[in-house]
């Protein structure tokens, strides 16, 4: 009984080295199997202050029987669905009775064709708790590219929104008892923060990757029309669809007032690349425009440029140690206004220039130059200045968006 199977094992054995050396896997990377997850939607988390909801004095509101009907916006489109929820910063378990997913149609409506209930190892409610995160089990789903999902859950428990993204630039619903799965669904609050949720991942078999665009308020869409999807990240989703590329998503990274080095509204960048970043499922590249607010605030800390780029240094290295692209942007402009003084324009010359000229980043979006005034290049051109010569309004963001050489993400 020992010779043949002996035999046996030197035929797998034979087998899998002709495998091995055949033709094909010679041809370099085969195609992605259609069962990979992408991420087509992130926010990243934090514990930032949030608006408190309406009669309330608790800047952390907490919600009881009550439903959240959370809106956003995909960037490819899938075939089978999951979501991504998290407790990271709660002070108590997260438990979450239902939760539907669906295609919105207008407001706070959604198409009841297409809604799913969703689950977890399972079950239809969850119990996640402090500092816990879940996925959804798959389920069969036709998601729309560049389309408004409708993602709903009924907390049953009181449920203190501390795990949040403060800037949705997104209107999003609250009602009162157990309307997960409800066509319409008549908000008794809106609120403009996206609370657990932490990302929409589909199957797609013609994907092939996943660009992370990871910064600041910048990034996030601040003064950006709220509901509009018009930040730059969203800009680059439409162009790369429409372009005839090979399809890749685009999610946001961004949260607002944060820095390279130190915490600001939320983590660092050093301290969340992992979890908000590098964790994306799909990834293959990384936009980093980061670090206007280190500089703004360097007058007090003593941050200095050389800090700064220490600093990405260390995201380049992380990034490359995953096999993954990352891309510089250049930081756009920051004057004229009074905190923002000479030194600070200096520091972020030489940071800008550190980004242009080291060949230490896989690619360059000069973002400064596509918002600038040519006739004074330390302020964004009226017309992309939001009002506040630190955020550009929608046409700044467009402009950002399009001054993307989308050649950028065909290196792997």
């Amino acid at each position: 009984m020992v010779v043949p199977m002996r035999r046996n094992a030197l035929l797998l054995l034979v087998l899998a080295l002709a495998g091995a050396c055949s033709p094909r896997s010679s041809q370099g990377p085969q195609p992605l199997a259609s069962s990979r997850w992408f991420a087509t939607w992130t926010a990243s988390p934090s514990d930032a202050p949030a608006r408190p909801l309406r009669d309330s004095i608790d800047r952390t509101p907490t919600l009881y029987d009550q439903t959240l009907r959370l809106i956003v916006r995909t960037s490819i489109g899938g075939d089978t669905v999951r979501i991504r929820i998290s407790n990271e910063y709660g002070d108590r378990p997260l438990v979450i009775g239902a939760t539907h997913i669906a295609a919105r149609t207008t407001g706070s409506s959604i198409d009841p064709a297409t809604d799913r209930a969703l689950t977890f190892s399972g079950r239809p409610s969850i119990r996640l708790r402090p500092g816990g995160v879940a996925f959804s089990d798959p389920v069969a789903f036709a998601a729309p590219a560049l389309r408004d999902l409708a993602i709903s859950f009924h907390l049953p428990d009181s449920a203190r929104l501390s795990t949040r993204h403060a800037l949705a630039v997104q209107t999003n619903y609250v009602r009162r008892g157990n309307s997960a799965g409800a066509r319409d669904f008549p908000a008794d609050t809106n609120i403009y923060v996206w609370p657990f949720l932490v990302g929409v991942d589909v199957t797609n078999s013609a994907a092939t990757g996943v660009i992370s665009a990871i910064g600041n308020s910048i990034t996030d869409g601040a003064a950006a029309t709220r509901d509009a999807n018009t930040r730059w990240p969203n800009i680059l989703a439409e162009r790369l669809l429409m372009s005839g590329e090979p399809m890749k998503a685009v999610v946001n990274a961004g949260i607002s007032g944060g820095r390279v080095l130190t915490y600001g509204s939320g983590p660092s960048a050093l301290a969340r690349f992992d979890r908000d970043v590098l964790m994306t499922p799909g990834l293959t590249h990384v936009i980093l425009l980061e670090g206007i607010n280190d500089i703004g605030r360097s007058a007090v800390d003593g941050v200095t440029a050389d800090d700064i780029i220490a600093g990405y240094r260390q995201l380049i290295a992380r990034a490359h140690d995953r096999g993954i692209v990352i891309i510089g942007g250049t930081l756009t402009p920051a004057s004229p206004r009074t905190p923002f003084t000479a030194a600070l324009e200096a520091k972020r010359v030489a940071v800008n220039a550190f980004v242009r000229n080291s060949g230490e980043f896989d690619g360059v979006i000069d973002f400064d130059r596509a918002t600038q005034d040519p006739a004074n290049p330390t302020q964004f051109l009226p017309a992309y200045d939001s009002g506040d010569h630190l955020h550009p309004g929608d046409a700044g963001y467009r402009a950002m968006g399009e001054a993307i050489d989308l050649a950028l993400f065909r290196r792997r």
